[in-house]
């Protein structure tokens, strides 16, 4: 199974891309014994359109042609369900025992998503009810992927 982000807007140089790009290898390092295949960061340019409906419609179909056919679509929104990272873990291996071709993270852009795209989800997450920058979300996101493979390959990075 292929795990992708797919992110409205480019991360800039800097730490918060150097951290995501750290936990991508080191999900990618320890998923493929898992069966994960590939784990991608596609990021999604921002609509320059003048209304906030316009941008959010261009923003979401560029997003909803880069899932694949039979994905899992999860959504990134504070309105999202909190997981425990071992919760969030036994939704990744059920996915892939359930022989899903990608998942796929969603971060929308600071407009947000248009609801054709929200309503074939099949999950949203949040990381709490407060409102994160999005280069956070993706670092956090990132690093929950990373802790859900250890997880799952039985390493000792997560220790709850």
């Amino acid at each position: 199974m292929r795990v992708v982000i797919a992110a409205v807007g480019r991360l800039k140089s800097g730490p918060e891309r150097d951290l995501a790009e750290r936990y991508l290898k080191r999900a990618a390092q320890v998923g493929r014994s898992l069966g994960l295949t590939a784990f991608d960061v596609i990021e999604i340019r921002e609509s320059r359109a003048d209304s906030v409906e316009r941008r959010m419609l261009e923003e979401s179909i560029a997003i909803a042609n880069v899932i694949p056919e039979r994905a899992v679509t999860v959504l990134m929104d504070e309105r999202g369900e909190s997981l425990p990272s071992a919760a969030f873990a036994a939704r990744l291996q059920a996915w892939r025992t359930e022989d899903k071709p990608a998942v796929v993270f969603v971060i929308g852009g600071a407009d947000g998503l248009a609801p054709g795209l929200k309503n074939k989800s099949n999950l949203t997450l949040a990381f709490g009810a407060a409102t994160w920058p999005h280069q956070m979300v993706r670092v956090m996101l990132l690093e929950q992927i990373y802790r859900a493979v250890t997880i799952l390959s039985g390493h000792p990075y997560h220790r709850a």
